[in-house]
């Protein structure tokens, strides 16, 4: 069900780390860099290690993803359950003109 709690540093709510998110994001431009200058012979290596660097990236986003969506369906099955029908009425009687009916 729906937390009151903010999300806490370092993802451990369940969402993403962010700063684990920028340390491989650093790495692969660092990568990206040096890409030029790796011999022949590494550069399956360092492609294979970037290719493995994306994909933790994008399964840390999907997390983060996932974990909205199931807050978005979470908030809104807690919105239908929530009774308006006193705010409609007084938002009536706000707009009903003083000493009389409609």
């Amino acid at each position: 069900m729906y937390s009151r709690a903010p999300m806490e540093p370092g993802g451990t709510d369940g969402g993403p780390d962010l700063a684990a998110l920028g340390e491989r994001l650093a790495r692969l431009e660092k990568l990206a860099e040096n890409l030029e200058t790796v011999p022949d012979g590494e550069i399956t290596d360092v492609l294979e290690e970037a290719s493995a660097l994306l994909g933790e990236v994008n399964a840390r986003i999907k997390k983060g993803i996932e974990a909205s969506e199931k807050e978005a369906r979470d908030l809104g099955d807690l919105i239908r359950e929530v009774d308006f029908g006193p705010f409609d009425k007084a938002l009536e009687d706000m707009e009903r003109p003083p000493g009389g009916g409609r």
